[in-house]
This record gives C-alpha cells, sequence and structure tokens, in this order.
C-alpha cells in the first residue's frame, strides 16, 4: 500500500488546484432547515467544472506531474464524471489522455468525456475489465495511471471542497458526502479533522452498494459485488488508501434506499432548483430520513455533480 495524503497535502492541493477550478457556491433553505429542525449548508459541486467535484482531484493529479512525466500523458478507468475530469486537466495542461470507459456507462458521460478531448477505450463491464484494459493502454503508451479515487493526489485534490465549505460557512459541525471508491470522503475527512478535529464527518451511501458501511463494520475491506443502484457514480469498491483514512476518520457511513435517493434528488429541485445526479443525492437523503441523528447541528452536504441522462427517465 502506497503513503496516503494528510491534511498538509490538502492544503497545497487547494493552491495548486485553484487557478483551474470554480469556487462553487453553498446554498441553503428555510424550507428543509425547518422540516429537519437542523441547519443544512449544500455545497453545490454540481456547478463545479465538468459538472461534479471530480475537477478538484484530476487538476491535482495532472499538475502534480513533474513535465518528464507528463509528456507521455494519463489514462483512467471511470464511468463518467473521473474520466471527463482527467480529460478537461489534461486539455489544460496540453498532454494525451485515454479514458477507459465501461460498455454500460451513461451515454451522455461518454460524450462528455469525448468533448473534453480524451479518447476513449471502451471495456467489459467489471473491475477486472477496467484495470486490464488500463494496464495494456500504459503498456502501450507509457502514461501515468491516474486512479479514480485510490490516489494520493486525487485524495487530496477532493478535500479541497471541504476546505472551501469551511471558508464560507462557520461553525459547522458535521460534514457528510457520498462514499464510492472513497476518494472524496477520505479528502474530506483530512481537510475537516484537520481544520476542525471536533467536526465529525458522515459518508453516504445507496443499501444496493453498501461496501463502505459494510467494511467499516467488519474492520476490513470488503468488495463491491452486484451493486444495484441507480447513483451510477457509487458502484466502486474502496480502496485501500481511502479506507484507511475513513476508517480512522469517519464517524459512521449511512446508507439509504432508492426510494429515498429518488425523493431526495426530487425536493433538491423543487426547493433548491437545482439538479443534482443519484449518486449526489444520496447525502441529502442520509440527513433528511435519519433526521434524530443531525437535529439541531449545523451539517454541510456535498452535491456531488450534476450529470443527469436526460435521456433516460428515472422517475
Amino acid at each position: 500500500m502506497s503513503q496516503g495524503p494528510d491534511y498538509s497535502a490538502v492544503l497545497l492541493a487547494q493552491d495548486r488546484v485553484a487557478p483551474y477550478v470554480h469556487r462553487t457556491p453553498v446554498l441553503t433553505s428555510l424550507v428543509i432547515d425547518d422540516a429537519l429542525g437542523a441547519k443544512l449548508a449544500f455545497k453545490c459541486e454540481n456547478f463545479q467544472k465538468v459538472g461534479a467535484f471530480k475537477a478538484r482531484g484530476a487538476h491535482n493529479a495532472v499538475f502534480s506531474l513533474s513535465d518528464e512525466e507528463a509528456k507521455r500523458g494519463v489514462v483512467t478507468h471511470s464511468s463518467g464524471n473521473h474520466g471527463a475530469a482527467l480529460a478537461l486537466a489534461a486539455r489544460t495542461r496540453g498532454i494525451p489522455c485515454w479514458v477507459v470507459v465501461p460498455e454500460n456507462a451513461l451515454a451522455s458521460k461518454v460524450a462528455s468525456i469525448r468533448r473534453y478531448g480524451a479518447t476513449v477505450v471502451l471495456c467489459p463491464p467489471t473491475q477486472a475489465g477496467r484495470e486490464t484494459t488500463c494496464a495494456r493502454i500504459q503498456a502501450e503508451t507509457g502514461a501515468h495511471m491516474v486512479h479514480p479515487y485510490n490516489d494520493p493526489a486525487v485524495i487530496a485534490g477532493q478535500g479541497t471542497a471541504a476546505l472551501e465549505l469551511m471558508d464560507q460557512v462557520e461553525g459547522l459541525e458535521v460534514i457528510i458526502t457520498p462514499v464510492g471508491g472513497g476518494g472524496l470522503l477520505s479528502g474530506t475527512s483530512l481537510a475537516a479533522k484537520g481544520r476542525n478535529p471536533a467536526i465529525q464527518v458522515f459518508g453516504a451511501e445507496p443499501a444496493g452498494a453498501d461496501d463502505a458501511a459494510r467494511s467499516l463494520a467488519a474492520g476490513h475491506l470488503i468488495p463491491q459485488t452486484g451493486p444495484n443502484t441507480l447513483a451510477d457514480g457509487l458502484r466502486s469498491s474502496l480502496g485501500d488508501l481511502t479506507f484507511a483514512i475513513i476508517q480512522q476518520n469517519v464517524t459512521a457511513v449511512i446508507t439509504v434506499t432508492e426510494p429515498q435517493l429518488l425523493a431526495a434528488m426530487r425536493e433538491l429541485w423543487e426547493v433548491l432548483k437545482i439538479v443534482v445526479e443519484p449518486s449526489s443525492a444520496v447525502a441529502y437523503a442520509a440527513v433528511k430520513f435519519s433526521p434524530d441523528r443531525f437535529k439541531g447541528k449545523r451539517v454541510g452536504v456535498v452535491l456531488t455533480g450534476g450529470n443527469v441522462d436526460l435521456d433516460k427517465p428515472i422517475w
């Protein structure tokens, strides 16, 4: 296992990515606060470049490379948002990018990757298929592998959203994010605990893809098998780096049902007037359907992305 990042790495990442990413807004709602008996601050990474927080980790990873490493390009595997983010970061630095994409990925997300100039390589929709195809491209091109989440530079970059949120909203007692592979949750926990050791950090995930909750309960990694959820960005298994950080810093991972995440997604649309993807709505669903856990607290909710496939109705 390689060395994971720490709080200082998140601070360095904040300086490194600042010229390339948006400082996203924070939204609040008296209607939601009154209903839940808590004060929620929604960090809107759905308004981030490429429509997702992934732009942070990708730019930190690409701009961390030496010139010698960078000139050979970068490669990754991704169901969508990370691939688009890496493609944009590579284009910004002027280097090649290859993205290995499962054959069943959302067409809208694949189109986004191509729009940013990456070469898309389709693979079987399995972890083995992704890794084998990435390894082949690395061998052929010498490209640097940027893992979607189990990468120190990616983890540190994702943590910059929490630093911004804590700058924008004073007195937060809780921050909650979705968790798939764990890059955002682990990076958030490093940032939040580094800034305020007393803050609580929670993860949220679909009950049909609950490897993070099961892994924390068991005390060891339990790989994701047969995930069954609309939240396509949360079907990955935790990595060894992300799990170690989450084990140390995260209070709990809360699971939500598919009807709950859809209800949360709809409410964010109807009340906040914003579109978020199912993977993003999971964090709010966890707060909405576990209100006693958060009652009376100031809660930061990271809304991770807004890349909804409008040609694929979910209701």
